[in-house]
């Protein structure tokens, strides 16, 4: 994992409370958004382990959403995040996973618009740091 700036170790100026729980989740809202390449209508989130137990009370829910509509992680709408998605037409499905995953802070996402979906995995590695570990069952990381 490269930083992008020394701030990213001291940790990134976000919507709080957790920087793994929202800034983390956060980021993989918007590396999803970007490598689906454009909005979804549809998106299914399943949370794993740590996340799957903390999601609401820790922002994971509302960072997630607010990163697939582009959102960074300081942006202050991210605690409207659920909302603004349903103004937009967007359709949010949670679902908390009982099974074990690689990672505590394990979300695995899949967006759908018309015809074309695309399912991935990103973990959340502390201190708001990322990474996306699968896209459409292949391991890329």
């Amino acid at each position: 994992m490269k930083y992008k700036s020394m701030f990213d170790i001291i940790g990134p100026i976000m919507v709080g409370p957790s920087s793994s729980h929202t800034a983390g989740a956060a980021r993989i809202g918007v590396e999803a958004r970007i490598l689906f390449g454009e909005q979804p209508d549809e998106v299914d989130i399943s949370f794993y382990g740590s996340f799957a137990k903390t999601y609401k009370g820790h922002g994971t829910d509302v960072a997630i959403v607010g990163g697939l509509m582009g959102f960074p992680t300081d942006d202050s709408r991210i605690p409207k995040a659920l909302k603004l998605a349903k103004a937009i037409g967007m359709n949010v499905n949670f679902q908390k996973c009982e099974e074990e995953s690689e990672h505590p802070n394990t979300a695995r996402l899949r967006l759908i618009k018309g015809s074309r979906q695309m399912e991935l995995v990103g973990i959340s590695i502390g201190g708001g740091m990322m990474e996306i570990t699968e896209i459409d069952g292949k391991r890329v990381s």
